[in-house]
C-alpha cells in the first residue's frame, strides 16, 4: 500500500500503458473490450484513492514524484497534482470506462486498436494534467494528437481524411507554437524546466509579452477559441463517438488548463495586458458559438458549435482574475465534460440505429425510446445551465467573476444563455415531440442496459452537482487563491477590484 500512495500518479500513468501491451497479446474480441473496459475502471479507482488522500487545504502541489531524466539538459520525470490538476484527472478517468462501453458494438474492425488508442490517450493526459516539467508536459502533449488523428481518420465518416488532415494542421501548428514558448520560458529563466521554479522567476516585460503571445495561441488553438476554431465541428462530426467525447470532454480542457497553469503565472503582466482582448474575444465566442449551433441540422455538428460557445465561458471566467470567475471556469471545464460527453453518447447511439445525424430524419422519440428521451431531456437542459443541474452554478460564478469587471459582458454573456436554451430546445423538440418523420424512426429499440449503464452515471453526476457543487469548489479553492497571488501579487483570494477595461 505504501508504494502504490508513494507513486500514486506514476502507477497511473503506467496502468493504461501495461494495458495495451496485454491487448497485444488478447486475440478474442470479447476479451480485448473486457479486458480494456477493466483496465480504465481500475485506472477511475486510483482516481478515486488520488482524491480521498487529497489535502484541499494545501496550497502546492501533492504527490510530488521527481526523478532525474536527461540531467544534462536539466529535463526531470516531474508530477503532481493540486485542486485544479486532480479534477481533470477525475474527468478524464471518469469519461475512459464510458469510451469503452459506448464503443462495444458500434466499433467492429480493429477493435484492439481502437481500444488501445483510447488507453494511449488516458494514459497521455494523466501526464499533462499532472506533468511538472515543460518538457514532459510537451512531449506528452503532442502524444495526445496522435491517437485522435487514427481514432478520425480509421474509424470515421465519410469525410474523415479531410477532418484528421484539419485537426492534424491546427494541432501542429498550436504545437509548434508552444514548443517556441516553451525554449523561450527555458533561455529566459534559467535553463531549467521545472514549473515551479519557473512560476517565481520575473520576466521583463518585452519576454513576458512574446512569450504570453505563444502559449496563448497554443491554448487558444486547443480550446478551441474563436477564430481557431474551425477545425472542432469537422473533427467532431467524422470522428467515432468515443473520439467525440474524448476530444470534447478531456482534449479541449487542455486550453483551459494550459492558460491556469503556465500562462497565469509565469507572465501576469502580460496576462492583464491581453486580458481586456482576451475577454472580448471569450463574449464572442459565447454569441457566435451559440448562433452557429443554432443553425445546424446535423445533430452533432450543434453540438460540437456548443462546446465553442461553453468554452468563451471557461476563458472569461480564467481572465477575470478573480476567485469567483476562476472557480466557475474550472468548474465549467468539468462539468462540460460531463454533459457534452453525455450528448455525444447520446447522439451516437441513435446513429448506431439509424445511421443518419440529420435532425429531420428523427421525430416523436418518446413513443419508441421513453428511457432514452428522459436522459436525453436532462442533458439537454444541464446545457443551457438550469438551475439544479451542474453546468449553472460553473456559469452563474463565471458571470459573478465577470460582473466585477464589466456588465456589459456578463449581459451580452447572459444571450448566449438564451441561445444556448434556443438551439437545445429547438432539437429535443425535433427530436423527441411530434410524429416520427421515417418508419424506421417508429421502431428504434430503446436503451439496453450496457447503454443505460453508460448514460446513468453522467446523469448522477448532472444532478448531484448540480445541487451540490461544495465538494468540486472546496478541492480547488486554495489552489485558486494560490494562483490569483501568483498572477496579481496581491495577499487575498479577491482581485475584484482590479480594473482590466479601458
Amino acid at each position: 500500500m505504501a508504494i502504490l500512495m508513494d507513486h500514486l500518479i506514476s502507477w497511473m500513468i503506467a496502468v493504461p500503458f501495461l494495458g495495451i501491451v496485454i491487448l497485444a497479446f488478447v486475440s478474442d474480441e470479447k476479451f480485448i473490450r473486457r479486458i480494456a473496459f477493466g483496465i480504465t475502471i481500475v485506472e477511475f479507482f486510483l482516481s478515486l484513492v488520488l482524491w480521498r488522500n487529497f489535502d484541499s487545504t494545501q496550497q502546492g502541489m501533492q504527490f510530488v514524484e521527481r526523478m532525474e531524466w536527461m540531467p544534462t539538459f536539466n529535463i526531470q520525470y516531474a508530477v503532481g497534482v493540486d485542486g485544479i490538476s486532480i479534477l481533470l484527472v477525475i474527468l478524464t478517468t471518469l469519461l475512459c470506462p464510458l469510451c469503452v462501453l459506448c464503443s462495444w458494438t458500434g466499433i467492429t474492425t480493429r477493435v484492439r486498436a481502437f481500444l488501445s488508442l483510447i488507453l494511449l490517450v488516458e494514459g497521455a493526459m494523466i501526464v499533462v494534467f499532472t506533468a511538472l516539467d515543460l518538457f514532459l508536459f510537451f512531449m506528452l502533449w503532442e502524444l495526445t494528437m496522435i491517437p485522435m488523428y487514427f481514432m478520425i481518420i480509421l474509424w470515421g465518416g465519410p469525410n474523415r481524411i479531410a477532418a484528421g488532415l484539419k485537426f492534424v494542421l491546427y494541432s501542429l501548428t498550436g504545437s509548434l507554437l508552444l514548443l517556441v514558448g516553451i525554449l523561450g520560458v527555458y533561455l529566459n529563466g534559467g535553463h531549467t524546466y521545472d514549473l515551479l521554479v519557473l512560476s517565481e522567476q520575473t520576466y521583463s516585460s518585452s519576454t513576458q509579452f512574446w512569450l504570453f503571445l505563444a502559449f496563448f495561441l497554443a491554448f487558444a488553438i486547443k480550446m478551441p477559441m474563436v477564430p481557431f476554431h474551425t477545425w472542432l465541428p469537422d473533427a467532431h462530426s467524422e470522428a467515432p463517438t468515443a473520439g467525440s467525447v474524448i476530444l470534447a470532454g478531456v482534449l479541449l480542457k487542455m486550453g483551459g488548463y494550459g492558460f491556469l497553469r503556465f500562462c497565469l503565472p509565469m507572465f501576469p503582466e502580460a496576462s492583464a495586458n491581453f486580458a481586456p482582448y482576451i475577454l472580448w474575444l471569450s463574449v464572442t465566442a459565447i454569441i457566435y458559438g451559440g448562433y452557429l449551433a443554432l443553425a445546424q441540422s446535423d445533430l452533432k455538428k450543434l453540438v460540437a458549435y456548443s462546446s465553442v460557445s461553453h468554452m468563451g465561458f471557461v476563458t472569461l471566467g480564467i481572465f477575470v482574475f478573480n476567485s469567483q470567475g476562476i472557480q466557475g471556469a474550472v468548474l465549467q471545464m468539468f462539468n462540460h465534460g460531463i454533459i457534452i460527453a453525455a450528448l455525444f453518447i447520446s447522439v451516437g447511439l441513435l446513429y448506431d440505429r439509424t445511421h443518419s445525424r440529420s435532425i429531420s430524419d428523427y421525430g416523436g422519440l418518446h413513443k419508441p425510446m421513453p428511457r432514452f428521451v428522459a436522459l436525453f431531456i436532462l442533458f439537454s437542459v444541464a446545457a443551457f445551465g438550469l438551475p439544479g443541474t451542474c453546468n449553472f452554478i460553473g456559469e452563474f460564478l463565471v458571470l459573478v467573476g465577470t460582473s466585477y469587471v464589466s456588465f456589459s459582458m456578463v449581459f451580452i454573456s447572459m444571450g448566449g444563455i438564451l441561445l444556448a436554451a434556443a438551439y437545445m430546445l429547438w432539437m429535443v423538440q425535433r427530436l423527441v415531440l411530434g410524429e416520427p418523420s421515417t418508419e424506421a424512426a417508429k421502431v428504434l429499440p430503446d436503451l439496453s442496459n450496457r447503454e443505460l449503464a453508460t448514460l446513468i452515471p453522467l446523469a448522477i453526476l448532472v444532478l448531484c452537482i448540480g445541487l451540490y457543487p461544495g465538494p468540486l469548489m472546496e478541492m480547488m479553492d486554495a489552489s485558486v487563491i494560490h494562483l490569483i497571488q501568483q498572477t496579481t501579487g496581491l495577499q487575498g483570494a479577491e482581485v475584484s477590484q482590479l480594473q482590466l477595461m479601458p
